[in-house]
């Protein structure tokens, strides 16, 4: 093979990133600490981000990490050997973030060359969050070790380059705790004219086409129902490889699924086969090239569900119970939960007791996310413990017995205590463990169970006292509900305390009177405090939806479930009941709309707004940090007519690489948070994004999902069923038509984006041209005092004050006065007398 044939080059500009890269293993290694305690409590605020989007809490093992490696040399843990290639995908960065369970070290090597036309000195900032050591031509040029948890810090080189290849290596390392960001990024400031060329094992011709398809590859849709699964390719194959495909679920799922596939030259895509074979929920699907010694990949992101084999829900509540807890027995990811559902059942035996096996090392060694684990299988053992065998009853003892049940008692985990979910479920936990166990010794704390108990018992008092003077922080969050809902049941059915059982059934039916105010025909459709691409994308699979079907009977199943068969033994054995009004709340169907506004968290900080008819709903946070850096709040979200996938949202990617594990990543949460007002069904989003981040914000519009849609200059407009939207930017709005995100995506480039959205229906406008007609002018301006005004044809003029005040149609509304409780009203629908009228 010709020299110049063997490298994959790429022009590379000064003050650009350097982004192709051969990478080596990544080295993984647990780093345990002495047990200790830790002082701290539950931080309702803790995303609410001061420094970036660094959360500030600290465990031990990375203070004594910091105390042995900062400002130290990095030691590399292994000898460079290339196992893969980067591939940039718009991303500036190596990025392998991910998410560990226990506290491990992890580093790699990476490596390119620069292709230099002259020889002479040059300039590289090298930004990382952990630690990196810098070698050009094999000498070592430096290094950087200031290891802040998630936190990126940077740092320049001088350095000298000859003419011709010059090769550049990057070791980097952290330590890994829960989500972490694990990436490095290497600038070229100033320097000779250089093109990055790294080496390939095939034609270059070649590799240049593998990359193409990946860069350009993407589902044949939006989500599949039942369909064949097929990743289409943007050109033909130029090389016959093999490819292997690994189907996961979010960071917690424990499940894998792996293909292997032989393709030929000349393939156009990769058919996977049904998707009614293949595990229901959102699903990354991480796809392999792999020819001779080249490894090349990437990551897609699709929804699965099984909507033909569940059909539509039973009518009876009491059926529906039974159908829920047969659905997760059946085909639910294999673990407590699972076993959970099966022995509600009746189902003990060898398969229920492998699954609680499986998972009894989770909470053996304290893996963050255990005690998600842990309390449906307290709620299981204190109901039906006479199901088990012997061995396995004791296993269990042992494993309540050893586990950590809250920070004041020695560890050294990364199990996160400071948000609500997690510390309800850790008291909870407490709790009911002391009670099944009251005279063994907890290890951890030395307590009698009976001990263990009381303590419990005053912490959940105590997060019941806040939860419902204050109720949630991480306001609407569709993953978060179910954890919450996972600890109020167990309580609920099992806490020996009347008055704490009545309080956990009450906060159980105000949750769900929240997602119910706060829904579209059964899906909740609003702001949210805490969201990821996985809980946004999906239109049917999450937990929530599940658990409409099971109440309300709207709705379909997932594979991956938290609360849902713990909710159905309270209805079924433990009077459980919830308001019938709920389910018409949950499904408005009337001719007028209803207005929810509403506060959450602590001092109220939150403050929502909602606005729904028959055919369409929005939901916003009034007045939340404008321009401040983000975490993962989703501050607007709309759906149309009755299909869940009609949905659409807007935000700021916190990182361009797609499918990644930021917080916020490219479609969950925001980096720079925008000023947001809405009245009724007419919203603005008014972006000042910070330099160094993104320079772009963009809607998730799926073309799949609408039953019309036309796109043109800053005008989109879509419709499903009879609910009309109109999105209307600062600047053209461009429809990505290449890569993953191709006709689910709207950009609006620049860092001062300016977003109107405007709900309306068939009924006012008679369709999209009737819609532009009305709305397609609408603008804001603003005025001296910082308020922006918008003439509406329907509402007059709308005057949105700075501090969040909304005045229209003689109206006032303060969402500093709103309640946590909530007002709800019902309104006229604007204009729509008068369009019948006109007609």
């Amino acid at each position: 093979m010709a020299a110049e044939e063997s490298y994959l080059r790429r022009k590379t500009a000064k003050q650009g990133p350097i982004v192709y890269w051969q990478l080596g293993h990544l080295s993984q290694a647990r780093y345990d600490v002495a047990d200790r305690s830790m002082e701290g409590k539950m931080d309702p605020f803790f995303f609410v981000t001061k420094t970036k989007n660094f959360i500030p809490h600290e465990y031990p093992c990375r203070t004594e990490f910091k105390a042995s490696f900062s400002g130290r040399r990095p030691q590399p843990a292994t000898e460079f050997e290339a196992v893969r290639w980067w591939l940039p995908f718009s991303s500036p960065r190596v990025d392998l973030s991910g998410f560990w369970f226990r506290p491990t070290r992890i580093g790699c090597w990476a490596r390119t060359f620069l292709d230099a036309q002259s020889a002479g000195p040059a300039t590289l900032r090298l930004t990382t969050c952990g630690g990196a050591v810098l070698f050009v031509n094999e000498a070592e040029q430096g290094f950087m070790a200031p290891y802040q948890r998630n936190l990126e810090a940077q740092q320049i080189f001088e350095v000298e380059l000859s003419k011709g290849l010059n090769e550049i290596r990057v070791y980097f390392d952290d330590l890994a705790e829960r989500d972490a960001r694990f990436y490095f990024q290497l600038d070229y400031f100033e320097g000779p004219e250089v093109e990055t060329s790294v080496p390939v094992p095939i034609a270059a011709s070649e590799a240049d086409g593998l990359e193409a398809i990946l860069e350009g590859m993407r589902f044949d849709r939006t989500a599949y129902l039942g369909e064949n699964v097929t990743i289409l390719f943007p050109a033909p194959l130029p090389v016959a490889l093999s490819c292997h495909v690994e189907i996961e679920g979010d960071f917690m799922s424990v499940e894998r699924f792996d293909y292997e596939f032989a393709l030929e030259a000349g393939a156009t895509k990769l058919e996977l086969g049904p998707s009614a074979d293949m595990p229901a929920d959102f699903r990354h699907f991480r796809i392999t090239f792999k020819t001779g010694k080249l490894s090349l990949g990437r990551t897609l992101g699709v929804e699965i569900c099984h909507p033909q084999r569940q059909g539509l829900a039973p009518a009876a509540l009491e059926a529906r119970v039974a159908e829920a807890l047969a659905e997760v027995a059946a085909h639910s990811e294999p673990d407590t939960v699972c076993a959970f559902a099966r022995l509600a059942l009746g189902q003990g035996g060898e398969d229920t007791e492998a699954m609680i096996s499986a998972m009894l090392p989770v909470i053996e060694d304290c893996h963050d996310c255990a005690d998600f684990v842990l309390v449906p299988l307290l709620f299981a053992y204190t109901r039906w413990s006479n199901l088990l065998s012997q061995d396995l009853r004791q296993r269990i003892e042992r494993a309540v017995l050893s586990y950590r049940y809250w920070m004041d008692e020695p560890g050294n985990d990364v199990q996160w205590y400071f948000s609500e979910n997690h510390a309800l479920l850790f008291h909870t936990a407490a709790y009911l463990g002391g009670r099944l166990f009251p005279d063994a010794v907890f290890v951890r704390s030395g307590r009698t169970g009976a001990e263990q108990m009381r303590v419990g018992e005053e912490r959940v008092r105590a997060w019941l006292d806040h939860f419902e003077r204050w109720e949630m922080a991480e306001w609407n969050s569709v993953p978060y509900f179910p954890i919450d809902l996972k600890g109020l049941t167990a309580l609920a059915a099992c806490a020996p305390d009347e008055a704490i059982r009545n309080r956990a059934n009450a906060s159980i039916v105000r949750l769900m009177e929240i997602v119910a105010r706060s829904a579209h025909h059964g899906m909740l459709t609003g702001s949210q405090g805490r969201s990821y691409e996985h809980t946004l994308r999906p239109g049917r699979s999450v937990e929530l939806s599940a658990i409409a079907r099971l109440l309300w009977g709207r709705g379909w199943y997932g594979r991956r479930v938290h609360a849902l068969p713990q909710l159905a033994v309270c209805i079924r054995d433990h009077g459980l009941r919830f308001p019938e009004a709920l389910a018409t709340i949950a499904a408005h169907d009337t001719d007028d709309a209803q207005e929810w506004t509403f506060s959450q968290g602590e001092n109220r900080f939150a403050a929502l707004y909602h606005y729904k008819t028959r055919d369409t709903a929005l939901g916003t946070i009034a007045h939340y940090r404008p321009g401040a850096w983000g975490y993962q709040e989703t501050v607007l979200h709309l759906r149309l007519g009755e299909r869940p996938e009609a949905q659409i949202w807007i935000n700021h990617p916190g990182e361009t690489i797609q499918f990644g594990y930021g917080r916020p990543s490219f479609w969950g949460g925001c980096g720079t948070l925008p000023r947001v007002h809405q009245y009724r069904d007419l919203a603005i989003l008014d972006f000042d994004i910070h330099e160094g981040q993104p320079d772009f914000t963009h809607a998730w519009f799926p073309l799949e999902a609408f039953d019309e849609t036309a796109v043109g200059s800053n005008l989109a407009l879509a419709r499903s069923g009879n609910g009309l939207a109109m999105l209307i930017g600062s600047g053209p709005l461009e429809p990505v038509k290449h890569g993953p995100t191709t006709d689910v995506e709207l950009r609006l480039a620049g860092r001062n984006g300016r977003w109107i959205v405007r709900l309306s229906d068939l009924g006012r406008e008679d369709g999209l041209d009737g819609m532009r007609a009305r709305f397609a002018t609408l603008a804001a301006r603003r005025v001296n005092e910082g308020a922006l005004i918008i003439d509406d044809p329907d509402y007059g003029q709308v005057v949105f004050e700075e501090d969040g005040t909304v005045r229209a149609e003689g109206r006032i509304l303060k969402p500093s006065d709103w309640s946590v409780r909530g007002d709800a009203v019902h309104l006229e629908i604007a204009g729509r007398q008068q369009r019948r009228a006109a007609s």
